[in-house]
């Protein structure tokens, strides 16, 4: 099992685009949630931060082994987040993956995860 928290720049004047990719992915819920699934997934969560003039969005999840790997997915809610990540990540920036340092989750939660 792994814990992740990643950062990530947006591409400046795309602030639209991801209040428009964020609502999607609410709206979505369902069908965003099936794919999870197969990318055993237990808790994905996106923050969003502005500092330094700059804004950011951040990863949060936790994910069992051998999960599929959302760019290998069909499934059309997939290639629509991808097709906003594209338009809105700022690939000359760097993700930071922030190191964990402690895990904490209830035994009666860990026993529920397929590890």
């Amino acid at each position: 099992m792994k814990t992740e928290l990643s950062r990530f720049r947006v591409k400046p004047g795309k602030s639209e685009k991801v209040d428009e990719w964020m609502a999607f992915l609410s709206e979505h819920m369902a069908d965003v949630l099936l794919t999870l699934d197969q990318e055993n997934m237990y808790v994905e969560s996106i923050f969003r931060d502005h500092r330094d003039g700059y804004e950011y969005l951040y990863w949060f999840s936790i994910q069992g082994d051998h999960g599929a790997e959302v760019e290998d997915s069909d499934h059309w809610i997939d290639k629509q987040h991808l097709a906003y990540w594209e338009e809105c990540v700022d690939k000359s920036y760097p993700p930071a993956d922030l190191t964990t340092e402690v895990v904490m989750i209830p035994s009666a939660i860990r026993a529920q995860m397929k590890d």
